[in-house]
């Protein structure tokens, strides 16, 4: 049966609830989560981005940059309303059900609004906690050069107020079995 799913939060009617997780869950993942796919639509048309982040966890945001032109960009301007995701993959999960295969995953997605972070200082201070998720014995001014106004002015520089999200991790060691088939090999499960 269709669930209507209009005028309800984007995380409600969560399947397989159990797998759900606490938001101390979710702040530790997105810190050390290596890249979020940021979701973007203006009238029909969708466009999802691959991009490295950074969860700035005293103000509650995502901060992420790209180029000063583009769809990101122009989509964002267009309607500010977006999404994330960012997952980690495991193992794959042999099952002697079809539709019991399945694979280790954990993930966090959210929903907020983007803005252009306009203020240079601002997006200067940004893009350093940015880089230092990444990078974090390296220095600007030593270990490499500080951010020029020039390289500044050819960036944009995002912040995602996260509204809602959800978590979730299945890391089992198996998938589901049935009794009224073969069971698997033990190499299977290797």
């Amino acid at each position: 049966m269709r669930r209507n799913y209009k005028n309800q939060s984007p995380t409600a009617f969560q399947r397989r609830s159990h797998l759900t997780k606490e938001d101390p869950w979710i702040r530790a993942f997105l810190k050390q989560a290596q890249v979020g796919h940021i979701a973007t639509c203006v009238e029909e048309e969708t466009y999802l981005n691959p991009t490295t982040f950074w969860y700035d966890e005293e103000n509650h945001q995502i901060i992420f940059h790209s180029n000063i032109a583009g769809r990101v960009r122009s989509n964002i301007e267009s309607n500010p309303k977006v999404s994330m995701e960012a997952s980690e993959l495991g193992k794959l999960l042999p099952s002697n059900v079809a539709l019991e295969f399945s694979l280790q995953y954990r993930s966090v997605i959210l929903f907020g609004i983007a803005r252009v972070v306009t203020d240079s200082e601002e997006a200067k201070k940004l893009l350093y906690r940015l880089i230092s998720k990444y990078f974090p014995t390296m220095t600007p001014g030593r270990e490499y050069r500080e951010i020029t106004e020039k390289e500044l002015r050819a960036t944009s520089v995002y912040a995602i107020k996260i509204e809602e999200w959800s978590g979730k991790e299945n890391w089992e060691s198996r998938a589901d079995q049935s009794d009224e088939w073969p069971a698997l090999g033990e190499n299977w499960f290797d």
